[in-house]
């Protein structure tokens, strides 16, 4: 029986399409976004996070003895950047009997496998709130089209029991898949990060070609709704010479809903769980109302976009 190698199953979001939703969260994605906030959904392995704050060093869970964190003496030894971490691949079995020895909670894991059954019956629970607020399921990520097949499941079953469903996507997949995946599709929420494909591959770590086509074709068909978000990034797309070259992508791919993301820090702690870098430690949040912001906004709602 084929399982989702998922991060979370978040009930009740309000940000992921209309309505009340729940939000299915696949594990694993392509891209190596340096501003990523979900920096656990990047890899597909589950991975064990241990925080020191919570940490009474008892050693009940055995972990120095395998050698996942470094040791002297009876003491455990930060890394250089201060954080205690293990990026071993492991097991959800052998994960989760290393949880239960904790008796602190300083000890988790990110990521589990769970059947199409098991996670249909847990959107179901919540049918009503979706009928009754116009709402669904988003498939989301990571990169939910690195396990297409096992979302394509979902999303059919979803249909049948009458809910919409959306996804959150970089629409990055080889093209017959994207095809086959965008067919049960209500709403599509498509990433478009920049307009050079020379600096996506540099910094995102893929071209744009792809991607491109991918777009384009969903925004050519009737019945699917997409809206295309574009995360502002400084040091990344953050001038309004990219504004301008985002709108004419846009225009390009025939796009006319557009979202912009004003450029948040909320994942920085997760990537020092992780004992991975954070490369944006240094730049300061967007908001809405930045000044800088309302300009880059005007930038496209001169090119005629309705920009949420």
């Amino acid at each position: 029986m084929k399982k989702a190698r998922i991060f979370n199953l978040q009930k009740f979001s309000l940000h992921d399409g209309p309505g009340i939703r729940t939000v299915v969260f696949f594990k694993g994605c392509p891209l190596k976004c340096p501003w990523c906030s979900n920096p656990e959904s990047q890899s597909r392995d589950i991975q064990i996070v241990w925080s020191d704050k919570k940490c009474n060093f008892c050693e009940d869970c055995g972990i120095t003895e395998l050698d996942w964190i470094s040791r002297d003496g009876k003491k455990l030894i930060k890394d250089d950047r201060g954080n205690y971490i293990n990026m071993k691949k492991i097991s959800q079995e052998e994960a989760e009997i290393l949880k239960k020895k904790c008796k602190t909670g300083s000890l988790k894991y990110e990521g589990y496998d769970k059947t199409v059954e098991e996670i249909m019956a847990e959107i179901l629970k919540d049918k009503p709130f979706y009928e009754q607020s116009g709402g669904g399921v988003t498939v989301s990520g990571g990169e939910v089209l690195t396990q297409s097949d096992i979302a394509i499941e979902i999303m059919k079953m979803c249909k049948k029991e009458g809910i919409h469903t959306a996804a959150e996507t970089t629409c990055y997949a080889p093209h017959e898949k994207f095809k086959n995946f965008v067919e049960y599709l209500d709403l599509l929420l498509c990433d478009v990060k920049h307009w050079d494909n020379e600096k996506a591959k540099k910094i995102m770590g893929v071209p744009l070609d792809t991607i491109k086509k991918n777009i384009k074709y969903a925004i050519g068909l009737e019945k699917l709704e997409v809206i295309c978000r574009v995360p502002v990034i400084p040091k990344f797309n953050y001038t309004l010479n990219d504004a301008k070259k985002i709108c004419e992508l846009l225009l390009e791919l025939g796009a006319t809903k557009v979202e912009l993301l004003p450029y948040h820090n909320y994942g920085e702690n997760k990537y020092k769980l992780l004992n991975i870098p954070y490369e944006y430690d240094d730049v300061e949040q967007l908001h809405k109302d930045d000044k800088g912001f309302v300009e880059y906004k005007k930038v496209f709602e001169n090119y005629g976009f309705n920009v949420r």
